[in-house]
């Protein structure tokens, strides 16, 4: 009996040096994603008001609008693109410093832009703004894809899922602190937004400084450095106790199936037929995420508030107030995925955000004739949200994972990462014209895009919920027409011998 519990105990132990690993690399990196995207939207009327007062000291005349419409697109819209560099820096980053190297490195991307913005109103230039969101977006980009993976590496079987949840909760509250110092009596004012723009820098020096202290990824040290006294330390630190040659032993074969699987490259998964449907569905998943309006609401939420009657000293706490929201919504759908399939969350979740754009379109065009209509604006916004939480914000990353098996992630995610943030950049360089050309019915767009992915999901994307990688690629084979057979190899990887460039790409990943 004793022996069964303390079995029963090692698989599910949060020991303080992984909480504390945890907390430290999402406040660190994933936190600063969430403050940066939301950063520039309640301080923006000051920083255009800059931007206006510096090119009239250059030029002698005031700024066109057009230009200023377009320097402040570009302000907000360098983030993503910054985001898009950023996913291509992973894999040689994490495989050359790794998981743990790459997020102290990933600190350079913060802290320099931190200075340039905080010193952007005394040097007099707005360029500088526009390059720190570029380096803040790499940042990001960075973060967004190292944190799961050294978070996913130095947890426990069993609390791998929990842990997982935790990158996307500090994205979250990143957005909420943003939009709580955006209030006009704390640093959302013409004197406090640089100082506002600065404190990204903060978390990346205090886990500049914390971070050292914490374990490597096992996983990484073993299966890429060879270093098995390492692995073993940190491992026992990590778990808390002394054996762990039963986990040492599953890296072990992980390493010798990677290396007789080989990795495809994205030119290899572009090209097999029987990931085609996959690949598809993955770019289908990202762009429907990004198009359907969310970095629209979250971008310009004060001037959607404004336009939907909201007055103007009110706008900054009902922002405030979906934040909070969010970061509920997110909290919550930990316990909705694992109890609900998640296919059914993503058809939800799209769904209320394409009512939420069709009614959000109709407030906004009668509310100069109908007295509530402002109320039904914004309670569509917080419609929206919600939506988005509980389905196409968190569920796209976890079906990427489940659709591809070992040989064929690592590709799959970059197409899915670069696809995501492109998306983004094209949202927040477009909508700002969409709103002036088209107003209300901007949002119209967004939502045939929402029911557009809803109808490809329901059609082609099948639920992913306790299957195995075979079993989730069996179900995708009559789709592809391509015979799947059941054995001890990867079916992608047997593709990838027949295409007769197996030898070349085993080399490559053999380490």
């Amino acid at each position: 009996m004793g022996n069964e519990e303390k079995y029963v105990e090692r698989k599910g132990r949060l020991t303080p040096v992984l909480a504390l690993a945890t907390l430290v690399s999402t406040f660190g990196s994933s936190f600063q994603y969430g403050y940066n995207v939301a950063v520039v939207n309640s301080p923006s009327p000051f920083m255009q008001q800059f931007y206006n007062q510096t090119y009239l000291e250059r030029h002698g005349t005031p700024i066109e609008d057009s230009f200023l419409t377009l320097l402040w697109s570009l302000s907000v819209s360098m983030f993503p693109l910054g985001g898009f560099f950023g996913s291509l820096m992973v894999a040689p980053l994490v495989n050359k410093l790794g998981r743990k190297g790459a997020l102290l490195f990933n600190n350079i991307f913060s802290i320099v832009p931190a200075v340039m913005m905080g010193a952007s109103e005394v040097a007099g230039s707005y360029e500088i703004i526009i390059v720190s969101r570029i380096l803040v977006g790499i940042c990001a980009g960075l973060s967004s894809n190292v944190v799961p993976m050294y978070l996913g590496e130095l947890s426990p079987k069993n609390l791998r899922g929990a842990i997982g949840i935790v990158p996307q909760l500090f994205i979250t509250i990143g957005i909420l602190t943003a939009q709580v110092f955006g209030i006009r009596g704390i640093l959302g004012n013409s004197s406090g937004w640089p100082f506002m723009l600065a404190l990204t820098g903060v978390p990346a020096v205090i886990e500049l400084f914390l971070l050292p202290f914490f374990p490597e990824s096992p996983r990484y040290m073993l299966i890429q450095r060879g270093d098995e006294k390492k692995a073993r330390r940190d491992l026992q630190r990590l778990r808390g106790w002394e054996e762990v040659d039963e986990e040492l032993q599953e890296m072990r074969v992980e390493e010798q199936s990677e290396r007789a699987e080989g990795r495809l490259s994205v030119l290899n998964l572009l090209s097999f037929r029987s990931l085609r449907w996959q690949l598809v569905s993955v770019i289908a998943m990202n762009m429907g995420q990004q198009l359907s309006g969310v970095n629209a609401i979250y971008y310009y939420a004060d001037s959607i508030y404004g336009s939907a009657g909201v007055k103007e000293s009110d706008i900054q706490y009902v922002t405030v107030g979906t934040g909070a929201v969010n970061v509920f919504m997110t909290i919550a759908a930990v316990f909705i995925v694992e109890s609900s399939g998640r296919k059914l969350l993503l058809l939800i979740g799209f769904g209320i955000c394409c009512g939420a754009c069709v009614l959000l379109t109709i407030a906004l065009n009668f509310q100069a004739s109908v007295e509530w209509m402002p109320y039904l604006s914004i309670t569509c916004v917080i419609i929206y949200v919600i939506g988005h939480a509980i389905g196409p914000s968190p569920i796209p990353y976890v079906v990427t994972t489940e659709m591809f098996r070992q040989a064929s992630r690592p590709a799959a995610f970059m197409v899915a990462g670069s696809v995501h943030w492109l998306s983004n950049f094209t949202v927040g360089l477009v909508f700002p014209f969409l709103e002036k050309g088209l107003g209300p019915y901007s949002f119209i767009i967004f939502a045939f895009i929402c029911l557009a992915t809803l109808v490809y999901i329901w059609a082609v994307i099948p639920e992913t919920k306790n299957k195995t990688f075979l079993e989730i690629s069996q179900l995708f084979a009559e789709m592809n027409g391509a015979e799947i057979v059941v054995g001890t190899a990867d079916p992608d990887t047997e593709e990838l011998k027949r295409s007769g460039s197996w030898q070349e790409e085993a080399k490559v990943t053999a380490f």
